[in-house]
């Protein structure tokens, strides 16, 4: 219920939007995704820990002025985080791949700055919100030359996005269903082609464990590298 009225308030916004747009286009773009998972109040990450996924969907161009426009997004792309102690040779070994997938919904403000008459480079920022609908955990390793493995599906708590101070189950296997947070982004859009740069900033923290103060500090970073066709 919660999604689906997000869903709708995000389109219902989009629309308002266009009434006031000179022009419009619709973009399909995807590409591929370095993620990671946050580990302090800072925001730092690991980059040993960075992990290779993709993303795919349409992106609306809407030109508010020459300059200015606005582009909503439907995607559906991979986050998460892999942690890894030791090589697969060694006696002791362990490796946890958390590969949570999302359908996300951006809206970015962005400038343009013209090339020449069909062509421009970009750049602007905005928020997002996603919802998570699948993914897996895979963990392996060995202990004293023992190997062992397990590969389960990603389990989503089913929480309100507004209830952000409360606790969820412990541990990556185990994730809030909704995601929000800020992208930053750029790149050049040609006549029928664009190439861009995305960098997803997570807000909301992943989980947390019998403490609410625990994990606190897991969230989110993904940057985006895309290709685009205008449809």
């Amino acid at each position: 219920m919660i999604a689906k009225r997000l869903v709708y308030l995000f389109v219902l916004g989009t629309i308002s939007v266009t009434s006031f747009a000179q022009e419009s286009a619709a973009w399909l773009k995807g590409g591929v995704n370095f993620a990671n998972v946050s580990y302090d109040s800072k925001g730092e990450v690991d980059n040993a820990n960075l992990l290779t996924s993709f993303h795919v969907g349409i992106m609306g161009d809407i030109s508010i002025t020459k300059v200015l426009a606005i582009q909503p997004g439907l995607l559906f792309t991979g986050k998460g985080s892999r942690l890894q102690s030791g090589s697969p040779g060694d006696v002791n070994y362990y490796k946890a791949t958390t590969n949570p997938l999302y359908v996300e919904l951006p809206v970015n403000a962005v400038i343009k700055l013209p090339l020449d008459k069909e062509s421009n480079f970009y750049f602007g920022a905005g928020p997002y919100i996603a919802m998570g609908v699948g993914g897996k955990r895979k963990i392996e390793g060995k202990t004293l030359g023992l190997a062992y493995s397990n590969n389960e599906k990603i389990e989503f708590s089913n929480d309100d996005p507004t209830t952000f101070k409360t606790e969820e189950g412990a541990g990556l296997g185990v994730m809030r269903r909704f995601d929000y947070g800020l992208n930053g982004t750029a790149g050049f859009q040609l006549k029928d082609f664009l190439i861009g740069l995305n960098y997803g900033y997570g807000l909301a923290k992943l989980q947390s464990g019998t403490n609410s103060s625990d994990d606190n500090q897991n969230k989110h970073r993904v940057l985006s590298i895309s290709i685009g066709f205008k449809l």
